[in-house]
């Protein structure tokens, strides 16, 4: 009899937290405006990178019903905008999500360094964001999702594909727009892990959503953007909480390779304020 319960209780969790099988969406049904003939090119990826990327697309990664709160996440893996370092920072972070209730889609953007690219950052990296956010809010009621809580999380580059969509003027139109493109791009909160340095203005808005920051102080590349974020935002007098660690370089991703408990423990940080931000709690809660 103990057996069996032992059984039941291992059973009951892995139910609750069980995933269903994500689902590929692409931003435009007929391929990116201007580069619809380049639609049907087959990506490339091998181990953790996915590169060749010509039809931008979200994947969708949904919790379970039990668990779901409403609360959705366009996550932007970085990559040097030479490739997408989709498992570590898009796989990964989708799957802890998941285990919050939350919805989390990873966007597959297209890559304006990699070799022979005929994409530019500031245009197509940065329409890929803009697209991505407005069609999650155009589904937001079929994917049982909260239009007021539609957040972005980047990694590296994929931060600032984010930065570019979250202080953008969002008033940009695409050609070949539709309906989706008459909602708003601009983000409900943003997520921001050793983010780059493009796309953060010079002077920033007057009204901005909440911002998560998490970088190391020893990252050469990147730890001066999130100063940067932060003194943008205290001036506006926005809410922002930032995590700047000594240690941990550049790459650390969800924090499960590295020996450090700071850097390790990060995305219980991350946790904390998404519930002090009311973003883990259900309707019904």
């Amino acid at each position: 009899m103990k057996t069996l319960l032992n059984i039941a209780l291992v059973v009951i969790p892995i139910a609750l937290f069980s995933q269903i099988t994500p689902k590929e969406i692409p931003l435009w049904k007929n391929g990116a405006p201007g580069f619809e003939n380049l639609k049907d090119e087959k990506e490339r990826a091998k181990d953790w990178w996915v590169k060749n990327i010509h039809n931008p697309s979200i994947t969708m990664y949904a919790p379970s019903k039990e668990l779901s709160n409403g609360t959705a996440v366009i996550i932007c893996p970085g990559g040097g905008h030479r490739a997408l370092v989709y498992n570590s920072e898009g796989k990964r972070a989708a799957l802890f999500l998941n285990k919050l209730g939350i919805t989390a889609f990873v966007l597959k953007y297209r890559l304006a360094r990699e070799e022979g690219s005929k994409y530019t950052i500031e245009e197509h990296a940065k329409e890929d964001g803009l697209r991505a956010m407005r069609m999650v809010r155009f589904n937001a009621n079929k994917w049982n999702i909260d239009t007021t809580k539609i957040g972005m999380l980047g990694f590296s580059a994929g931060g600032e594909v984010v930065s570019m969509v979250t202080y953008n003027d969002d008033k940009q139109k695409m050609k070949g727009s539709d309906a989706i493109d008459d909602l708003s791009a601009v983000p409900d909160f943003q997520i921001l892990v050793y983010p780059g340095p493009l796309g953060i203005p010079e002077k920033f808005p007057s009204k901005l959503p909440p911002a998560f920051l998490v970088t190391a102080n020893d990252d050469e590349c990147c730890s001066e953007s999130i100063v940067q974020i932060l003194k943008g935002y205290r001036k506006m007098g926005q809410s922002v909480e930032a995590h700047i660690y000594a240690k941990g370089g550049h790459a650390f991703n969800m924090g499960y390779r590295t020996k450090l408990k700071t850097i390790s423990g990060w995305p219980k940080r991350l946790e904390d304020w998404l519930y002090d931000h009311n973003y883990l709690k259900r309707k019904k809660d």
